[in-house]
């Protein structure tokens, strides 16, 4: 379990790096690119990915289409954090589970039972409450943006991360060093625009953001990556501690430590998000 409880502080840790750069004059698009160049890194130190066993049957539109995913809604999740919090930020990325099992049901016709989706009436419902507040509308409109876009953009990342952990050809570490190498070129190429084209300056900032953030992303992957291997019996445990424990412990942080304005309302959704992330964990187990 300690596997799970290091990968739940790297999760909720990019969030809070996140809050803190927003202090500084750092350029967040620089922060991400520098993040996957140690991401790169560290996966071909610890992983040793057998690039040999990449051809040209490998899965190359599904790369491709994470190559240019990740680093544009990284950009949206920092972003978000930002405008909205790390609370309403992290629930949004731990409901993107809600896509993959939509798909399954509409797309691949796969059965879900009722329990499963009663938790997610009481996800969406969470959702809506945590993310409400008396607003103007334009401000209304902008603080369900970005949240929602984090949802929809991770749940489609997870969906394309299962094909990949599927194809069987090529480990599945092996396809994430490709990955990560994409989503390193189309960083760069974002990059190069700001600096060449908008003449943002380079800092030395971001680069030490950059190096944390891609040090707490990949202790995210690896540790996560050990907890599902020592629990290999057990897989709902891993996905519902990792879910519960990112709520949970992301929620403190955000009230306690950044003094995050959370209403009745949304203290209401935050027990709700719980008690759904409960439900389809369950639903995982059982069949009723």
């Amino acid at each position: 379990m300690h596997f799970l409880l290091f990968s739940v502080l790297c999760s909720v840790s990019v969030g809070i790096l996140f809050k803190i750069a927003k202090r500084y004059s750092v350029s967040f698009q620089q922060v991400i690119n520098w993040n996957y160049v140690i991401a790169i890194t560290l996966c071909y130190l610890f992983y040793q990915p057998d690039i040999s066993a990449v051809n040209a049957n490998a899965p190359w539109p599904v790369y491709t289409i994470l190559a240019i995913l990740l680093p544009t809604i990284f950009l949206v999740l920092a972003t978000s954090v930002r405008h909205i919090g790390i609370v309403k930020t992290d629930i949004a990325q731990r409901f993107s589970l809600f896509i993959p099992i939509l798909i399954a049901y509409f797309v691949f016709k796969e059965a879900i039972s009722p329990l499963k989706f009663c938790g997610l009436f009481i996800g969406f419902t969470a959702i809506f409450l945590t993310l409400y507040k008396k607003e103007s509308q334009q401000d209304k409109q902008n603080n369900w943006l970005y949240p929602a876009i984090v949802l929809l953009g991770f749940g489609t990342i997870d969906v394309f991360f299962k094909q990949i952990a599927s194809y069987k050809e090529i480990p599945y570490t092996t396809s994430l060093f490709v990955v990560f190498c994409g989503a390193l070129v189309v960083s760069t190429a974002i990059t190069l625009y700001k600096t060449v084209i908008k003449k943002e300056r380079l800092n030395r900032l971001s680069l030490l953001f950059g190096v944390l953030l891609g040090l707490l992303n990949f202790g995210n992957i690896l540790f996560y990556l050990k907890a599902h291997k020592a629990l290999a019996d057990n897989p709902s445990t891993v996905f519902a501690t990792m879910n519960f424990g990112v709520i949970l412990l992301g929620s403190l942080v955000g009230i306690i430590v950044f003094k995050e304005k959370i209403s009745r309302t949304n203290y209401i959704g935050i027990i709700l998000a719980l008690i759904a992330i409960i439900v389809i964990t369950f639903s995982q187990l059982y069949t009723f």
